[in-house]
């Protein structure tokens, strides 16, 4: 019963976090165009919804992949509230260089430290962390479904601003993330 109240609370503290900090941030000097952020947020937005619905039309994916137990709910908890914590910590570290969409800012800085020394993109690396966690507290395909297809779209998303930072900061990214993996720390 409880995690039909706490990951809904959860994520709304989330979200109400990230649209307090996203005032202030540096000028945009260049921004991907619609369609670049369409061909990510339209199957992260899918992939949320599959999280969140209470049933989808398909059948099989209302079926449970864990027990109706405790234990599902307590480390999806867990995972979901460390996963927050880690994008809120790297949200908070790269402070005026962040935006939502893929932008290059005035003045733009490549931060190698804090979170960002273990993966390069932290954000969606707690992000993803977090939505596993509530898939498992779900229990249900359709929760593992909607993961998969968050986690496709921050894939896009970063292969597009990987592109824009190498542009940017040439040899200095490229040497960042030869030793910084991606998403996954410790995996390079």
């Amino acid at each position: 019963m409880i995690y039909r109240w706490l990951f809904p609370a959860l994520w709304l503290v989330f979200i109400a976090f990230w649209i307090a900090m996203a005032r202030g941030g540096k000028a945009v000097a260049e921004r991907e165009s619609v369609y670049s952020r369409l061909s990510h947020y339209l199957p992260l937005a899918i992939g949320v919804y599959l999280l969140a619905a209470p049933h989808v039309p398909i059948a099989v994916l209302n079926d449970r992949f864990v027990p109706l137990t405790l234990w599902p709910v307590r480390l999806g908890a867990a995972l979901t509230v460390a996963g927050v914590a880690f994008a809120i910590w790297a949200r908070m570290w790269i402070a005026g260089n962040w935006s939502s969409d893929v932008t290059l800012k005035r003045d733009h800085e490549l931060i190698v430290d804090g979170p960002y020394a273990f993966v390069r993109h932290p954000i969606y690396t707690g992000i993803l962390l977090g939505l596993i966690g509530t898939a498992l507290a779900v229990g249900e395909w359709r929760a593992l479904l909607g993961v998969a297809i968050a986690a496709g779209a921050y894939w896009r998303k970063l292969t597009i601003e990987e592109s824009v930072m190498r542009r940017q900061f040439g040899e200095a990214y490229a040497r960042y993330a030869e030793r910084v993996p991606a998403l996954v720390p410790f995996v390079v």
